[in-house]
């Protein structure tokens, strides 16, 4: 199997931080600049990164918590990953669906401005009071309530999920200022413990503190 990433996208440093941790055989490419190719819109029509190639005639999986479940099911110790308890594992498949179907959406309009994605500043704005007015809430109150994890006292893919989209607030100064030390220290504990993984986060939050262009200092 081969997973095909952007090294510096959350959505795919999920899925390497699963192969690394899991030390699985799978090979890890880079497919910056590749994504548009025939061979890769053959593989996967949505031409989206990441893209799990799967051995033989059994195709491709793309979307990152589909990769980073179906990773966990298939292989040894992935249950430390994905626990196997129903309600635990339906608590966590909660938490990364309200990753997915919400919270990213007030993500994107912060972060991808560093990848010449820029969305205005009124899209900013609006994207960060969601954070901080419903997102965190739900997050520190409800998620974190009782443990150090998302339901869980140790890390899950719901973290993976949900915590790493967070360096992307970091390209937007004065809103990372603002971010609850709560949440800052929940994003420090979920990178730290897949160690294996420092390089593409530092990638990733190196082109985000270092960004200097419009927008840098907007105010929240």
């Amino acid at each position: 199997m081969k997973l095909h990433i952007l090294p510096v996208s959350p959505n795919s440093q999920g899925c390497a931080a699963i192969v690394k941790a899991l030390k699985l055989d799978i090979e890890i490419e880079n497919a910056y600049g590749k994504t548009r190719t025939p061979e890769f819109i053959a593989m996967n029509p949505c031409h989206t990164c990441p893209t799990l190639e799967l051995d033989g005639a059994d195709g491709a999986i793309w979307e990152s918590n589909s990769i980073m479940r179906y990773l966990c099911v298939t292989s040894e110790g992935g249950e430390k990953f994905y626990p196997a308890d129903p309600v635990l594992r339906a608590k966590i498949d909660m938490v990364m669906d309200w990753r997915q179907t919400s919270m990213y959406k007030s993500i994107a309009p912060i972060g991808y401005v560093i990848f010449g994605m820029d969305m205005g500043e009124e899209a900013t704005k609006k994207g960060f009071k969601e954070l901080m007015d419903q997102h965190f809430p739900i997050l520190l109150d409800a998620y974190l309530k009782d443990t150090p994890f998302c339901y869980s006292q140790t890390v899950t893919i719901a973290d993976l999920a949900v915590a790493l989209t967070f360096t992307f607030i970091k390209c937007r100064k004065n809103m990372w200022a603002e971010v609850p030390e709560k949440v800052k220290e929940y994003h420090a504990r979920v990178l730290e413990a897949f160690p294996d993984m420092k390089d593409m986060f530092d990638m990733l939050d190196g082109m985000c503190t270092g960004y200097s262009g419009d927008g840098a200092d907007i105010m929240p």
